[in-house]
């Protein structure tokens, strides 16, 4: 016998369709998740795309397929034995952490565009506040310690107090 032939394992492009219907284009048939979830179950990898614009659905249908599984609970699995029910949650389980990696990206994806929002208004209120002149926080905490230092020299100088008014002198009338 000649060498062993190992063969890489069989992606299946799925295409969303806006009817949220998803067709697996290497069998040429729809698919529902439970179908997604054995074909990852059963080693194949998969891609999913938006059919209309092209763009890459996979994580958030890994983990709609993760949710749709974990509704089920375990009553879904009762007639497969518990070695099989450990070993194909396992294989899902791994294959979904190694294709989303969603905890880390995802988290710095949202804090990024959330700085770059937050950014976004401050500029367009502090605009806005420009054109009406009104002073901002910052106009206002700026003149607040500008007023602090005018304060602090006055008072290194010896001027602790403000000076009275002293009441003026009447000229006498005739």
């Amino acid at each position: 016998m000649g060498p062993a032939v190992t063969t890489a394992p069989d992606r299946h492009l799925i295409k969303k369709y806006a009817n949220r219907k998803l067709y697996d284009t290497r069998t040429s048939r729809y698919i529902t998740l439970e179908g997604i979830a054995e074909l990852v179950r059963d080693g194949h990898e998969i891609k999913v795309v938006g059919r209309d614009n092209g763009h890459d659905l996979t994580q958030v249908t890994l983990s709609q397929v993760v949710l749709s599984q974990e509704k089920r609970g375990p009553a879904g699995l009762v007639d497969a034995g518990g070695e099989v029910i450990h070993e194909r949650g396992q294989a899902l389980l791994d294959y979904v952490r190694k294709t989303l990696n969603v905890p880390s990206d995802l988290r710095s994806e949202m804090e990024r565009r959330r700085g770059d929002l937050e950014e976004r208004a401050d500029e367009a209120i502090a605009g806005a506040l420009r054109r009406l002149r009104i002073p901002s926080h910052t106009d206002i905490d700026r003149i607040n310690a500008r007023l602090d230092r005018i304060s602090a020299q006055l008072k290194k100088f010896g001027a602790t107090k403000p000076p009275k008014a002293r009441p003026r002198k009447r000229k006498g009338v005739s």
